[in-house]
This record gives structure tokens, C-alpha cells and sequence, in this order.
């Protein structure tokens, strides 16, 4: 890491600069706040601040490298008569201070934590960038316009958020995307499953216990409530959880607060919930499977996202978006979907959603041996796309025998559309109907 120590005793900046580049870091020192300032672009990652520097104090220099170079970590350097000032500094984003004579052994240490954190930084820099490249919803159709505009109007809001749509559509990628454009989108985004944890496991998870709760438990652990605090935290399958979960869920809800298992404290929580399920919550609260109180409590605002077959114009987007995201990360050359393959995707009716259209363009990708993917290839490895577009097929085959032969007895009529009706043994109006759905148009017929 490229250090800067900032102290006006020479001793300090020359035994612990030494120290510090044995120990493989790149070291600048400055004696003075204006000697400091002009050091401060030159990509430091932590500054030591001495609090007391004669014509400016550290205090200073710690706002000034807060204010204009956060990424920069500062630790300060303190007196026996100045811990309460680096106290402050602390409140005031230094990371902590040190206090003199300096401990090479505690400097270390710090050094370490604060490469530790860095690290853990630039891990989540990259998953949110990762997010923002794989996780954006995909498509150009008026349904995915209308989701990403209903989204971005609900993100800055704080209240509670209810997403429905069937297994597989991205319930959890939206409520990602809601959090990550939120304004706790610097918190932490915590995820709960309520339809893979058991019902005796489940409270435990969300509001977390006290050591001796229950056999097992040696000692205490913070629930999701927690964890998520300051951030979002996301309870998918929302419709699986228990009566009894229920009832504390909306306690939490509610009050704002949650209680330990096998605990008496009261602890205040600062979470926004966003709810997801694939069922019928009306349809569970008339069956008496779920509480209608909570489900007005969490369905403050709704979003329904619509199934893979309501939307196939994106079809074509999202295979090509998959086979491009799985061989960037395979370090493999782009592949490319010929036409024809791409109208056999489209017969599909996809009851798993965009999780299966994803997996089925993964296995395609590694299969076929070519940089293009054709026909061909769907057909050997993904054959039932085949299969239903056969059908696909014959549907379309009808449909072309229909219209021909009411055109043809439109002209037999003589463009007289009662007659016509009557020819074809239809009502008018149904007739029209009819052309309406096959997309005839009257100008066209001689």
C-alpha cells in the first residue's frame, strides 16, 4: 500500500517510515498540513495524521482528505493529552487512531485490517458492477419498458414493496435493482428464502437468538433483520412462511423492532422489506393461509412481473445476452445465433421462465462446436425446442388455410360481408372479429 505519514518530529516519520517500507509499503512523509496537501493525488491509500501539527492541526487535514479523496483511510497519530480529539476524529471518519510512542506491532495490524477492508471494497465494487452488467433487465418490449419505468418510480421510495410473478421471471433481480437504486443502496441487499427454511429454523434466521435459546445454540447470533440494517432485506416466497412466522413478522413490521429468540430486549430495526412470491396471496388470505393484515402491511407497492411468454419479442435479446455473459466469464469467443435457430427458441413455451431459457443457452453454448449456432445444433441438443416448434408449425399452418379461404369467400361475395358470414356459417360480427385476429385486411382482398 502507498502510505503517508504525516508528523512534525522527524524521529517518527523517519523510524516508522523505515519500518514501514521493510514491510514492503510505499512511504511518503510530510512535517506540515501544506507539505501533506500536495502529496495528497498522488494515489495514497493511508495517511498516518499526526493531531497536532503546528499551523494546521490533523483534524483539518483529516476533513480535507474526507472531503475531496474518501477512498483514502486515515488513522490518527495522538498525544496522551489529545486521545479525546482523536476520539473525535474517529466520529469524523478516521478509521482510529494510534496513540504515541507508536507500536510498529499495532501499526501492522491496523495496516493489515484496513488492506482487509479495502479488499472486501473492491469485491463489492465488482459485484455491483457485475449486477449492473448481468442483472439489468433484458428486453425491449412494452412489458420490460414498462417494469423498468414502474421500478425506477418505486427505488427512491421507502415503503414496503410486493413482487409477484411466477418461478423463474427475476423477482430477486428486481429487488436488487430497486435496492441498488434506493437510497440505502449503500447498505447492505440480505436475502431469505421463507420456502427453503424450515418452520423451526426460520425465526431464528430472521430475528436471530441468544446463547442457550435452544440445543445448539453456544452463543448468540444477530438475525437477517439485523444484518440488513441500514440496507433492504428480501424475503422471497413470501407465501410460504408460517402462521406462526407470520404473527412475528408482523410485530416487526409494525413496531418497528424485533426481539431475540430467548432474548427480552427490544431492538430497534431500520430495514425496507421487499416481499416476493409466485402464489395468489388474495386467493391464500381467503383460504386462511395467509394474514390479510400483513399482506396490506408488506403490498404497499406492487409489481407484477410478466412471464417469458408475454414478452417473446425479447426472446432474441435474452439468448444472445446469456451466450454473450457465459462466454465472457468462460474466457471462450463469442458465439453467434443464426435466424433460424432463434425461431425455434421463439416456439417455446418456456413454463420455467427466463431461468430455463438460461439454462438451455448455456447448454447449447458449450455443446456445439462452432462460433455460429444454427438449427442444427438446437436440434441435437435441445430437441423438444424442436418438437414444439413442429407444432408451432402446424398451428401456423391452420391459421394460413383460414385465411385463404375467407378471402376466398369474401371474393365469392362479392366483398358483401353479410353474405360472406353466411358462406362461411358465422355471425358478422364474429367474422370480423376473426380477420381482426388473423390480421386481414379488407383492402387487400380483389
Amino acid at each position: 500500500m502507498k502510505i503517508l505519514i504525516v508528523d512534525d518530529e522527524p524521529n517518527i516519520l523517519a523510524s516508522v517510515g523505515s519500518a514501514l517500507k521493510r514491510s514492503g509499503h510505499d512511504i511518503l512523509t510530510a512535517r506540515s498540513y501544506s507539505e501533506a496537501e500536495s502529496l495528497l493525488h498522488d494515489g495514497i491509500d493511508v495517511a498516518l495524521l499526526d493531531v497536532w501539527l503546528g499551523e494546521k492541526d490533523g483534524i483539518q487535514l483529516l476533513k480535507l482528505i474526507k472531503d475531496k479523496f474518501p477512498e483514502i483511510e486515515c488513522v490518527m497519530i495522538s498525544g496522551h493529552a489529545e486521545i479525546e480529539t482523536a476520539v473525535s476524529a474517529v466520529k469524523l471518519g478516521a478509521y482510529d487512531f494510534l496513540e504515541k510512542p507508536l507500536s510498529l506491532e499495532k501499526i501492522d495490524v491496523l495496516l493489515s485490517n484496513i488492506a482487509r477492508l479495502k479488499s472486501i471494497e473492491i469485491e463489492r465494487d465488482d459485484l455491483r458492477q457485475r449486477l449492473a452488467e448481468d442483472g439489468r433487465l433484458v428486453g425491449q418490449s412494452k412489458a420490460i419498458i414498462d417494469l423498468k419505468a414502474k421500478t425506477s418510480q418505486i427505488a427512491p421510495e421507502e415503503s414496503r414493496v410486493l413482487i409477484t410473478g411466477e418461478n423463474g421471471t427475476g423477482k430477486e433481480l428486481v429487488a436488487r435493482m430497486i435496492h441498488s437504486s434506493s437510497p440505502r443502496k449503500n447498505g447492505p441487499f440480505v436475502a431469505v428464502n421463507c420456502a427453503a427454511l424450515p418452520d423451526d429454523l426460520i425465526e431464528s434466521e430472521l430475528f436471530g437468538y441468544e446463547k442457550g435459546a435452544f440445543t445448539g445454540a453456544v452463543k448468540s447470533k444477530p438475525g437477517r433483520f439485523e444484518m440488513a440494517g441500514g440496507g433492504t432485506l428480501f424475503l422471497d416466497e413470501i407465501g410460504e412462511m408460517s402462521e406462526k412466522t407470520q404473527a412475528k413478522l408482523l410485530r416487526a413490521v409494525e413496531e418497528g423492532a424485533i426481539t431475540r429468540l430467548g432474548g427480552t430486549a427490544e431492538i430497534k430495526i431500520d430495514v425496507r422489506i421487499i416481499s416476493a412470491t409466485n402464489k395468489n396471496l388474495k386467493s391464500e388470505i381467503s383460504e386462511g393461509n395467509f394474514r390479510e393484515d400483513l399482506f396490506y402491511r408488506l403490498a404497499v407497492l406492487l409489481i407484477e412481473i410478466p412471464p417469458l411468454r408475454e414478452r417473446r419479442d425479447d426472446i432474441p435479446l435474452l439468448v444472445q445476452h446469456f451466450s454473450d455473459r457465459f462466454c465472457q466469464k468462460r474466457g471462450r469467443p463469442p458465439k453467434k445465433f443464426e435466424t433460424g435457430a432463434l425461431k425455434l427458441f421463439l416456439n417455446y413455451p418456456y413454463p420455467g421462465n427466463i431461468r430455463e431459457l438460461a439454462n438451455y443457452v448455456e447448454r447449447v453454448v458449450i455443446m456445439a462446436p462452432g462460433e455460429k449456432i444454427g438449427e442444427e445444433d438446437i436440434e441435437s441438443y435441445i430437441p423438444h425446442l424442436v418438437e414444439k416448434a413442429a407444432m408451432g408449425t402446424l398451428k401456423a399452418a391452420c391459421e394460413q388455410f383460414e385465411i385463404e379461404y375467407i378471402k376466398k369467400s369474401i371474393s365469392q361475395a362479392g366483398g358483401n360481408m353479410t353474405r360472406a358470414a353466411d358462406i362461411l356459417g358465422l355471425e358478422r360480427s364474429h367474422l370480423y372479429k376473426k380477420m381482426k385476429s388473423l390480421g386481414i385486411d379488407l383492402r387487400e382482398i380483389k
